[in-house]
C-alpha cells in the first residue's frame, strides 16, 4: 500500500507497523498536495487516501491525527499539524501548546489517529487507534516528532521512550493493528 504522507517522520512510523503486520508499504510515488479541508479526522484521512490513490492508481493508507487536550476543549484537535499556523513547525505548534498549558493542573490529553485505506474499485476501511496520557510541564527526550516530547504516558513523553517502545503504544500503532485485523477478517 501507499502511505499517503508526504512527512517524512510519519511515514517511516506508519511503514514500521506496517512491516510488523504483514502489509508492505510502497514507496518512492508522488502525487499532487492534498488539503485537509474535513471536518474531523475521518474525512481528512479519507480525503488523503483517496486522493493518494486516484494519483497512483494504488492501494492506499492515510491517517489524520489529532491532540486532544481536555483542558482546552479538545484543541488542537483536527488542527493539530497546524495549531500554530499553516506553515508551523513541530516547535511552534509545541510551544503554543505549553503556552496554553501554562498554569493549568489538568493537563489530561488524548491522542486519536484515524487510518483509512482505499482501494481500486471502490473499497474503503477505516481504524482508529487512541493514547491516554498528560502534557508534560516542559519538553523531555530527544526521540519522536511532533508532540512526542510534551505527550507523557506513566511518567515517560513519548520522545523518552525510543521508536522501538513507541511504536508498541502509540494511537498510530494501534490504528494501523487495527485496521491490519480489519483488513485480514
Amino acid at each position: 500500500m501507499v502511505i499517503a504522507s508526504k512527512n517524512p517522520d510519519k511515514a517511516k512510523e506508519i511503514a514500521a507497523v506496517m512491516a510488523e503486520v504483514g502489509l508492505i508499504p510502497i514507496w518512492g510515488q508522488d502525487w499532487p498536495d492534498v488539503q485537509e479541508t474535513g471536518v474531523d479526522l475521518e474525512a481528512n484521512a479519507l480525503l488523503k487516501a483517496e486522493a493518494v490513490m486516484a494519483a497512483t492508481g494504488l492501494p492506499t493508507l492515510a491517517d489524520d491525527t489529532g491532540l486532544e487536550v481536555a483542558a482546552i476543549g479538545g484543541a488542537p484537535g483536527v488542527r493539530t499539524a497546524r495549531f500554530a499556523g499553516p506553515d508551523a513547525t513541530y516547535d511552534d505548534n509545541v510551544s503554543l501548546l505549553l503556552e496554553r498549558m501554562a498554569g493549568i493542573d489538568d493537563r489530561r490529553a488524548t491522542f486519536r489517529t484515524v487510518v483509512a485505506a482505499v482501494f481500486p474499485g471502490g473499497r474503503r476501511v477505516l481504524a482508529e487507534g487512541a493514547l491516554e496520557g498528560t502534557i508534560a510541564l516542559v519538553r523531555r527526550g530527544s526521540g519522536g516528532f511532533g508532540y512526542d516530547p510534551v505527550f507523557e504516558v506513566e511518567g515517560s513523553t513519548l520522545a523518552e521512550l525510543g521508536v522501538a517502545v513507541k511504536n508498541t503504544l502509540s494511537h498510530r500503532a494501534r490504528a494501523v493493528r487495527a485496521l491490519a485485523a480489519k483488513l485480514s477478517e
